[in-house]
């Protein structure tokens, strides 16, 4: 598992958990630094099967259009792994940097990752933080066949792998926390020049669409929680972060209006800011 750190070992770990081909470089330096410069050890990893951490190569994945057709009807469908598997690859990464308990901070899938690690590895983490996320429950934080049109669009001679790219981040992009084509282009030029891994993309995302919904085991989590959402997130819609919150009777749910399914550098103070409050409670 490839990761990165910022801030003094010897300090409260803060875990992160990127998302759906998410590496580790999503979370941004100055966001890391912030919490850094707060006083904890802060971790950013590559999942299985992105960036710089082994891929799961020669296992196959269910074909993208199959998967989400079978998932929409409520068809039984299997994945290479599950989000259980990635749950525990996550208490490794503890476990290899001979960290005892961490508080865990996931966004969009590393939040279903970090629901699970903190449901079934409680004596592991100190404080739960869920980002643009669901509790994986059937119609909660769904997004549209038109938006899941646009996550599995083919490439073509008109369009290529980062023109899709560029199309899916201002799809699910942040309203009133713009960015232009030209930066959105940059970061995902940045991110395929450090690692491209398109078999892996569909490898997770049949994790996500094959794992069962997570309220039961939400309910048994007694660390302090927060839910981060966006009002206008089309990926992960805002009533899966609702219904996450709402399984957890200690959760704080905090919705930002005008907020898609991104991490907008204006917000970073505050989301930073709520974090440490919610840190500070275990």
């Amino acid at each position: 598992m490839a990761y990165e750190d910022f801030g003094q070992p010897g300090d409260p770990a803060i875990l992160l958990v990127a998302g759906l081909y998410n590496q580790l470089v999503r979370w941004p330096v100055e966001f890391c630094q912030m919490l850094a410069d707060s006083g904890f050890y802060v971790i950013r990893f590559d999942n299985r099967d992105i960036g710089l951490t082994d891929k799961m190569d020669g296992v196959s994945a269910p074909g993208l259009l199959r998967l989400f057709l079978k998932s929409y009807l409520g068809v039984p469908v299997s994945a290479p792994y599950s989000l259980n598997d990635m749950a525990a690859d996550t208490v490794g990464v503890l476990d290899a940097l001979n960290i005892a308990q961490a508080h865990i901070v996931g966004m969009s899938m590393g939040g279903m990752i970090s629901q699970l690690v903190t449901g079934l590895y409680p004596d592991r983490i100190l404080s739960l933080t869920s980002i643009m996320s669901t509790s994986g429950e059937r119609g909660k934080g769904v997004p549209s066949l038109k938006v899941s049109a646009e996550m599995i669009k083919p490439v073509t001679p008109e369009r290529s792998a980062l023109d899709n790219a560029v199309d899916i981040w201002q799809t699910i992009g942040s309203p009133a926390y713009p960015m232009s084509d030209d930066q959105v282009r940059s970061l995902v030029v940045a991110e395929h020049k450090r690692s491209s891994n398109p078999a892996g993309y569909m490898r997770q995302i049949a994790a996500i669409r094959t794992a069962p919904g997570r309220r039961a085991l939400l309910q048994t989590i007694k660390v302090p929680v927060l839910v981060i959402h966006g009002m206008q997130d089309v990926l992960v819609p805002v009533n899966g972060g609702e219904d996450t919150a709402r399984h957890i009777a200690h959760a704080q749910l905090e919705l930002f209006d005008g907020m898609g399914h991104t991490l907008p550098q204006k917000l970073l103070p505050e989301f930073v800011r709520l974090i440490l409050a919610n840190a500070a409670k275990a």
